[in-house]
């Protein structure tokens, strides 16, 4: 047996934090980290906010858990109050992405099935794309990595390359109920779905009687300075999957959609036990309390320019470590040219963290109400990796 009784089935850094406050996280001995992971864009306000503390301990006092046999009233508010700040009008509550994922495939082909097009199941996914762990997500996601060892992929899944619109064109047929797209690749490398893309899909779903689902699990409610990130398009999916954010550390996510695209989910087709307790309601309306404060997302959207504009300085002054730097709002990459791995250990030995991802990418993923000082602070830490890092390349020749 190996020295643990957890599943082997992370490679964990070797740090262990015992508590954290707003941007910053800190170790039993008290050494302090600028966290610009915030739990893979999870703790969307930081560390033991106030409000969200006060939200959960006045609710946990009272309520916890009583299953959707009965009404949540906490549920009945969220759900309005996303419905009004987004496109949607119908909300289904999860514990986490991957079942929000779960809910918006099955959302899309029963659609079909009570229009009379039962064989209409099959969904158009992009490669690079992680829609989640269970069977169906790692289907969806379609990389080799994560569906190795499992047994046959889950069908009904077509896979096309990121933003290629005429690949997306040939790939509809008979069959296909849906396309499902993130607006941002978070781990396939914070890769942008240009707007015209976006558009050109509403547009293909539109002519082929499709619909058009969103995984907004790590760039919604904020994340890219608008509440979802398609809005940048100006385009209105049917269906969108948020978590992460939403919860601002509490495991909640949501499937929102459209009155007819949700009208195949009657009583009985679709449910959780979990999904929508009082403890994750009551966090979740506090999340939006302060998210959905007016200038808040505004503010969002000026403090990613400054950390972009930062970022693009660090790069022109190491171009032979950064190669570009993608994203929008918070939800910011660095690509390198020397092993990301190499450059997040350097960030790391500055008390910076951070989150890797595909296409040798580094996320910078801060609280979504991190300070412009905290961003000077950050750019500073990240400067002195990058110098780190060029102190201990081997010298040419």
């Amino acid at each position: 047996m190996s020295g643990s009784a957890l599943y082997d089935t992370y490679a964990r850094l070797p740090l262990a934090f015992e508590r954290g406050e707003g941007s910053w996280l800190m170790t039993a001995d008290g050494t302090r980290y600028l966290d610009f992971a915030a739990g893979i864009a999870v703790n969307s306000l930081g560390h033991a906010h106030p409000h969200l503390v006060a939200a959960l301990v006045g609710q946990a006092g009272r309520l916890w858990h009583i299953s959707n046999l009965y009404e949540v009233p906490g549920q009945r508010r969220l759900g309005e109050r996303l419905a009004e700040a987004s496109f949607a009008d119908k909300v289904f509550f999860t514990n986490s992405g991957a079942e929000a994922l779960e809910c918006a495939i099955k959302t899309a082909r029963r659609y079909h099935f009570v229009n009379g097009e039962e064989n209409r199941v099959r969904i158009i996914t992009f490669e690079g794309a992680f829609h989640g762990r269970t069977l169906a997500t790692i289907a969806a996601g379609g990389q080799k990595k994560y569906l190795e060892g499992f047994g046959p992929p889950v069908e009904g899944f077509d896979q096309v390359p990121f933003g290629d619109m005429e690949a997306v064109e040939k790939a509809i047929r008979p069959e296909t109920a849906a396309i499902l797209v993130e607006p941002v690749q978070g781990e396939g490398g914070i890769r942008r779905l240009s707007l015209a893309a976006m558009r050109k899909l509403r547009e293909l779903c539109d002519k082929h009687g499709l619909l058009l689902v969103l995984d907004e699990v790590q760039s919604g409610v904020g994340r890219t300075g608008r509440f979802l990130a398609h809005e940048w398009s100006g385009v209105k999916p049917d269906i969108a999957a948020v978590a992460k954010g939403i919860g601002g550390g509490f495991p909640m996510g949501a499937c929102l959609a459209t009155e007819e695209a949700a009208k195949g989910m009657t009583p009985g087709v679709h449910g959780t036990t979990f999904g929508g307790n009082p403890l994750a309601m009551a966090v979740g309306n506090a999340v939006l309390d302060i998210v959905l404060e007016e200038g808040f997302l505004e503010d969002v959207a000026r403090k990613g320019l400054l950390l972009k504009q930062g970022l693009a300085a660090i790069a022109d002054a190491f171009p032979e470590i950064v190669e570009e730097i993608r994203g929008e709002g918070l939800m910011l990459g660095i690509r390198c040219k020397v092993p990301n791995a190499v450059v997040q250990k350097a960030m790391r030995e500055e008390k910076l963290l951070c989150a890797p991802a595909g296409e040798n990418v580094l996320r910078l993923l801060p609280p979504l109400n991190v300070s412009d000082e905290e961003i000077q602070n950050a750019l500073e830490r990240i400067r002195a990796a990058m110098e780190a890092v060029t102190a201990a390349a081997p010298a040419d020749g």
